[in-house]
């Protein structure tokens, strides 16, 4: 019996019988009435007797929500389900953002300092630094503060979905960068019941262990999952290891209001991972330079809390409100056991948010409106540099008090059955207060030793979706973005940087259009943007070279810019057996075009550290037992390495294979992850230089070689 898919407005979707199999059972029902009407007794003694109809109703899962609201903005935006990334290797944060059209996620060393770049934002950063230009957030609640995103909990252990929100298609989270948000979602009771184990290694001395448990106690439920990773390393001196905690508890104190209890904690520690010569990389790719095997440059997380509150009230069937409260204490110690001068660096930032959702009919068509207010100030913060051989103290800088608050008024409304309007305004304030309390140098710069920027900037955005079917959507949008410069930029580690330099908010104007959805086997989407940048915080020469002194070179804002491209992702079920058997073919295609608009000095060159194309595809076979295997590829074009665009790091093509089992009910599963086949040699990341003048620098992040991975886990 065929049967359609009816989906309500609480979310649930019904099995109901096609239109034919209606209009039988109607009939045979009105025939019974009549049979009934004539003859009670006949009914009672020798009518045939009809057996019950269940109408089952299945609510839609958390992830299937998530899913369906994505789809209702008009831009790009996609989830990534954490079930699909573990069915190989699960390291990092690149494992999970691959296949992201748009989104470039590069780590050096294997650790979890990666360079992560939506639509360039972020551009001139190398591995190893905080992450810029993106909101981060765990289930809706901030991350990023004013610092930027530190690396150490990004790590996905426990992590059911992720969200990828590009540019300004995450407004509703209040992030108003011009690569937008990424949003991991937390297991709960509810979606990881019972018992888990998983298992990892591989080459490279990887090891990682997981396990967890969830379940769900009459209002209350739980989740705690622990993990702990290590890694020797492809590259010398490369050396990592991890430990740490995810749980999720909540409660339901009535069907109006219920509250959840988020808290991560980790350790890390990693020596970070050597820059090298184009030559360097082509002889033996696994060598580090002398200057990095001499220093042993690494960085110590001692101990990372995020605890996040999230509390929902539901006034009625259409509007609900919603509060959120984050401690956040993320202390450092960068070159701790090197021969280079240690930082130590402290961190405590709190965030409040605050979103009133509700649901109207104007003019007799559906309104769906947002507001919201968020909040992240540091409530201490700072570095203190010290001497790598006496550890006297040589620099003091603090950044308590800055913060970043952001006020955010959104709506949804029906124009037609098919059209409909999105538009949003947000407030921006931000604060920086950096003062150089101490050096042990006269500051013989032009910049101060201290500075207070305070600056409210608007934020508007406005975008049409329209539906050519049901299943296909047209989307259009013209915003604007607005990247506040980090504390720690204004006035770095250095020691010679004994100064706080005035830097302003990068600023873009952005249009967007494209299409998404599916039709007979094919599934994907296509964006295309162009961002009109101005004040782009990138590293820029401030004080000229001197007869006595190299020129100093140091994150500032540069002159006009524009980012624009393609991110185009599509997948393909190019054949299906008699017995369920598939064969899937999933691609995803990147353009980024970044380049100045008219510099004094670099004219109309490309902006240098991101690939200019990177297509990856991956054919799989699939098998309804649970059997699944395939190859993948990922090709990148040559990278800029330099503003002056003198000297490029080589293009690559790696290949990839990875098989598996699932048992039935996912009692266990088991997999083969083999990467890089060919053992190319590839850089995978860039050091950004501000001009090389044609020399073959040390700027490239060496790749890792061929690699070979199994895991398993199992429920119980």
């Amino acid at each position: 019996m065929r049967l359609l898919s009816l989906t309500g407005n609480d979310g649930v979707s019904v099995g109901v019988p096609s239109p034919l199999w209606v209009a039988v059972g109607l009939g045979i029902l009105m025939m019974c009435a009549g049979n009934f009407a004539q003859s009670e007794e006949l009914t009672n003694s020798s009518a045939p007797k009809l057996e019950t109809v269940v109408v089952r109703g299945e609510k839609k899962s958390e992830e299937q929500q998530a899913k369906e609201k994505l789809d209702e903005i008009p831009g790009g935006a996609s989830l990534v389900r954490n079930a699909d990334v573990e069915r190989g290797r699960a390291a990092t944060v690149e494992d999970v953002l691959a296949f992201q059209p748009g989104v470039i996620a590069q780590s050096a060393g294997g650790n979890d300092a990666i360079k992560i770049s939506i639509r360039g934002s972020g551009a001139n950063a190398s591995p190893g630094y905080f992450r810029e230009g993106t909101k981060f957030l765990f289930d809706g609640l901030a991350l990023t503060g004013p610092g930027g995103t530190p690396y150490e909990l990004l790590e996905m252990s426990g992590v059911n979905y992720t969200e990828v929100l590009r540019g300004a298609n995450a407004f509703d989270y209040t992030a108003l960068s011009l690569g937008g948000a990424i949003n991991f979602v937390t297991h709960s009771g509810y979606t990881a019941p019972g018992n888990y184990a998983r298992f990892e290694a591989g080459s490279f001395g990887w090891r990682k262990q997981q396990a967890s448990t969830g379940g769900v106690v009459d209002n209350a439920d739980y989740y705690v999952s622990l993990a702990n990773s290590e890694r020797d390393g492809y590259q010398d001196f490369t050396f990592t290891k991890a430990k740490g905690v995810v749980s999720n508890f909540g409660y339901r104190f009535s069907p109006k209001l219920e509250t959840r209890l988020l808290i991560r904690y980790r350790e890390e520690y990693h020596e970070n991972s050597g820059t090298l010569t184009r030559a360097q990389l082509k002889d033996d790719s696994s060598q580090t330079n002398p200057a990095t095997e001499l220093s042993r440059g690494d960085s110590t997380k001692e101990g990372s809390t995020w605890i996040g509150s999230k509390t929902t009230y539901t006034f009625d069937d259409d509007s609900k409100l919603e509060f959120g409260l984050v401690y956040h204490n993320y202390p450092q110690i960068l070159s701790k056991k090197s021969s280079v001068n240690p930082n130590h660096w402290s961190w405590r930032d709190i965030n409040t948010s605050l979103r009133y959702l509700r649901s109207d009919q104007l003019f007799g068509r559906q309104s769906n409106t947002t507001l919201s207010l968020s909040n992240t100030w540091h409530d201490r913060a700072g570095v203190k540099t010290y001497d790598g051989v006496s550890r006297e103290l040589l620099k003091d800088a603090r950044y308590d008090g800055s913060l970043d608050s952001v006020f955010a008024l959104g709506n949804e409304l029906e124009l037609t059955e098919r059209l409909w309007l999105s538009s949003g305004l947000s407030l921006i304030n931000i604060r920086r207060d950096i003062d150089v309390v101490f050096s042990d140098r006269a500051n013989t710069s032009p910049y101060p030793d201290h500075y207070n920027y305070d600056n409210w900037s608007l934020a508007p955005r406005i975008g049409l979706r329209y539906y050519l079917t049901p299943e296909i959507q047209l989307f259009g949008n013209v915003s604007r973005s607005i990247d506040p410069p980090s504390t720690w930029s204004s006035s770095g580690s250095g020691v010679t940087n004994n100064y706080a330099k005035t830097l302003v908010e990068q600023t873009a104007n952005t249009v967007e259009f494209g299409i998404r959805g599916s039709h007979g086997i094919f599934d994907g989407s296509l964006a295309v943007y162009r961002s009109w940048v101005h004040d782009e915080l990138l590293n820029v020469e401030i004080i000229p070279a001197t007869p006595t002194s190299p020129a100093v070179t140091s994150t500032s804002n540069a002159s006009p810019t524009i980012h624009q491209g393609i991110e185009a992702g599509l997948d393909a079920q190019l054949w299906q057996g008699a017995r369920g058997e598939k064969l899937i073919l999933r691609q995803a295609y990147t353009l980024n075009d970044f380049y100045y608009r008219n510099d004094d000095e670099f004219d109309s060159n490309e902006l240098p550290g991101l690939p200019k194309h990177i297509y990856q595809a991956e054919l799989q076979y699939q098998h309804p037992s649970g059997f699944y295997a395939g190859v993948n590829v990922r090709s990148a074009s040559s990278t800029a390495v330099d503003y002056a665009n003198s000297f490029h790091a080589p293009s690559y093509t790696i290949f990839g294979a990875r098989a598996g089992y699932e048992a039935p009910g996912q009692r266990w599963s088991v997999f083969l992850d083999l990467k890089n086949l060919t053992d190319e040699d590839y850089a995978t990341a860039i050091s950004p230089i501000y001009n090389a003048r044609g020399s073959d620098v040390r700027a490239l992040y060496p790749g890792d070689g061929f690699g070979a991975f199994t895991g398993v886990a199992f429920r119980f």
